[in-house]
């Protein structure tokens, strides 16, 4: 459904994508994670046709998103980060507005309407102005305004973004929802790795480049085991001790020492004893995607 081959483009001298290629197939849902900079809001840009790539292609539905941007346009439904509504008006003004965009009117516009509030759950606020709906019910609109046209694709920039934990709960809800029951193939771009977490498969991107791809838990299951966390106050002679006593390699984050090991627990039971001088605090847990980042990386996302 999506498919993008050797994207590359740079902003002036400053590189934003290099060699970027995936596929997105019908009815999933594709994450793109990554920290600011990383190339997510390039990618998005590119597909949603707001600017050309510097070098290769991106294809929408078969239609290239240069060549055909208009026919693009039509099989697709855009929600930006930034809000993109009238607050000074209704919730049904909006979205009338919307509509005549795409070219609807009249009764088809109206039936549209009536039921894309429905499937988001607010035709009770449709005549509330949009400045006193609450930041998960704008959200709602601003997601209601793309599926107006009956888009194939979904294309959400950080969706989350200015959400409390219920409304972000209730958003993926719908989300799933449209993937579910309507086919709607989604692409979204996210930093935030329980969003993450909820995506069929994910491109993880760091200055432009792909550094992992696939879905959340073979992404994770590749470090297995478990993830030790040490805290010294001389992490470097920690790290060379560990090393030497265990062969481990420490990751060393700011200070902060990362172990990937099978049997966490005996680890830290032995390296607490084998050097309880050094060790000021320790923590486990299981993989998380920010784990796989940092093996992949070097640095965590922020």
């Amino acid at each position: 459904m999506i498919q993008a081959e050797d994207l590359s483009h740079h902003y002036g001298e400053r590189l934003a994508l290099e060699g970027v290629n995936f596929r997105v197939s019908p009815g999933e849902i594709f994450g793109l994670l990554g920290p600011n900079g990383g190339g997510k809001s390039t990618i998005f840009r590119i597909l949603s046709t707001m600017m050309a790539p510097g070098g290769g292609r991106a294809s929408v539905a078969g239609l290239d998103v240069v060549r055909q941007a208009a026919e693009v346009r039509r099989r697709i439904g855009v929600v930006f980060q930034s809000q993109s509504l009238d607050k000074s008006l209704t919730v049904f003004e909006n979205l009338r507005s919307q509509g005549h965009l795409h070219g609807l009117s009249g009764k088809l516009l109206r039936e549209r309407i009536e039921k894309v509030i429905r499937r988001l759950n607010i035709a009770d606020r449709a005549q509330d102005l949009v400045q006193t709906l609450s930041g998960g019910l704008k959200r709602r609109v601003e997601i209601a305004k793309a599926l107006l046209h009956q888009p194939e694709v979904l294309l959400m920039d950080e969706p989350s973004t200015g959400l409390d934990p219920g409304a972000r709960r209730e958003l993926w809800n719908f989300v799933q929802e449209l993937r579910d029951q309507h086919g709607v193939t989604i692409l979204l771009t996210t930093h935030i790795l329980e969003e993450a977490e909820r995506c069929d498969r994910l491109l993880l991107l760091h200055q432009g480049r792909i550094v992992a791809e696939g879905a959340p838990a073979d992404l994770k299951a590749k470090i297995g085991g478990h993830v030790v966390v040490f805290e010294s106050g001389d992490a470097a002679r920690l790290s060379q001790d560990l090393s030497a006593r265990f062969g481990v390699k420490p990751a060393n984050m700011n200070g902060v020492l990362r172990v990937e090991i099978g049997n966490g627990h005996r680890f830290i039971t032995e390296a607490v004893e084998a050097f309880p001088g050094a060790i000021e605090s320790v923590a486990l847990h299981k993989p998380t995607l920010e784990d796989v980042f940092v093996r992949e990386t070097g640095v965590k996302i922020e």
